[in-house]
């Protein structure tokens, strides 16, 4: 049996970035779907034991963790993919608070300005990505990982990320070549390529519907961002 429990809501949203390192390191985990409904209405005893009223929850075994990127800390550190000395720990933290800060963008484009603010999005999204090109270029000449010699929880939350943008925009890493060959090589790997194909991932959308096609109303959608993404760049 698996140790360990994922709970989240019917998308991938916060919860893929961990279940891409779960898939990629070899781990099982036993999946638990809250519905929007229930927990918006208050029918899901969870929201009330949710340590900040937010999803996902992370369980192994007795040990509950809340909070996208401590879970991904946690797991980093579990699995020994959270750098091989002090520098690269440090330097893994910060690239992932990079990835934080573009996923916040992309949660307020989603569910606050989809209708009137892609086409700006999109354009201004190369200033944005610019970054994490460099990066990947300070590292073997962007030939392996964000970081050091072996993969790290950043690059899994900063390949999905990645793939978010793809399906806004297929052209949106058309002048990064570091990023484009970045995104294949990790996708590919034997382990991750098959959760990637998997009928079970695959039927999880990224987020919820926009605003505008939607039957929620435009608050209970702005709910929806916040516990999607969570306005604070260390949650």
């Amino acid at each position: 049996m698996p140790e360990y429990t994922l709970t989240y809501f019917p998308v991938r949203g916060r919860a893929e970035a961990i279940r891409l390192l779960l898939a990629d390191q070899g781990a099982s985990w036993n999946e638990v779907a809250v519905q929007f409904g229930d927990w918006f209405s208050g029918n899901s005893d969870l929201k009330k034991k949710a340590v900040f009223g937010q999803l996902p929850q992370f369980q192994d075994g007795d040990f509950v963790l809340y909070q996208s990127n401590t879970i991904l800390r946690y797991l980093g550190r579990v699995h020994e993919i959270s750098g091989s000395n002090n520098q690269e720990s440090a330097l893994i933290d910060m690239v992932n608070d990079g990835v934080e800060d573009l996923r916040l963008k992309f949660g307020r484009l989603i569910f606050i300005e989809y209708e009137t603010g892609k086409e700006k999005y999109i354009a201004d999204l190369p200033n944005h990505l610019s970054a994490f090109e460099r990066i990947l270029s300070n590292n073997s000449n962007g030939s392996k990982f964000l970081v050091g010699d072996k993969i790290s929880y950043a690059d899994y939350n900063l390949l999905d990320i990645l793939h978010c943008h793809l399906d806004l925009d297929p052209k949106s890493l058309a002048t990064f070549p570091l990023l484009s060959a970045y995104v294949e090589r990790i996708a590919s790997r034997p382990k991750l390529c098959q959760y990637l194909k998997s009928e079970e991932r695959n039927k999880r959308p990224i987020t919820p519907p926009p605003v505008s096609n939607t039957q929620l109303n435009p608050l209970t959608m702005k709910c929806t961002y916040t516990h999607l993404f969570p306005p604070s760049p260390l949650l």
